[in-house]
């Protein structure tokens, strides 16, 4: 099973506009540099309190654009509004829930489905929430530190 980073977003603190990278560094235990969720690790890290296991997003650009095409908004949405860090193409996100995979050559695992809120409701459409259940995307941890880039693979660490 693979696939390919599509884009990459981080967002500096909560609530604050997506910001699209060419690159980006993963950290393990962390997340990716630059986002509020490794800012939030590391501070946690420095405290001695455990770290969330939702230090990366990832969302398939597919199940993205099938809400695109179902539901149309009056605002232009880019990726980058359904706030998951990592975009993807071709990976059946779900089946790597609880699994091993990498990006490019970066260990990670994931947790459970990272599925719809209402804040997501509220900023894009309200049907997200509906529309986007079981395809909201993947909520993974970052064993290994490397740098990352669009077009880069996603595969499985069973493959």
């Amino acid at each position: 099973m693979s696939g390919k980073i599509h884009q990459i977003y981080i967002v500096s603190s909560k609530r604050k506009q997506p910001e699209k990278l060419v690159t980006a560094y993963l950290e393990a235990g962390k997340g990716i540099q630059g986002d509020r969720y490794h800012t939030n690790a590391s501070a946690r890290i420095a405290d001695g309190r455990s770290v969330p296991k939702n230090q990366i997003s990832l969302i398939d650009a597919d199940s993205i654009d099938d809400f695109l095409s179902s539901n149309p908004s009056e605002k232009q949405l880019s990726y980058g509004d359904f706030r998951r860090s990592i975009v993807t193409r071709g990976l059946d996100l779900n089946q790597l829930v609880g699994k091993d995979f990498f990006i490019s050559n970066v260990r990670c695992r994931g947790t459970e489905l990272c599925e719809p809120c209402s804040f997501l409701a509220q900023t894009v459409h309200s049907a997200v929430l509906p529309s986007l259940v079981n395809r909201g995307g993947l909520r993974a941890i970052v064993l290994g530190d490397g740098i990352i880039k669009a077009g880069d693979c996603i595969t499985s660490a069973d493959d």
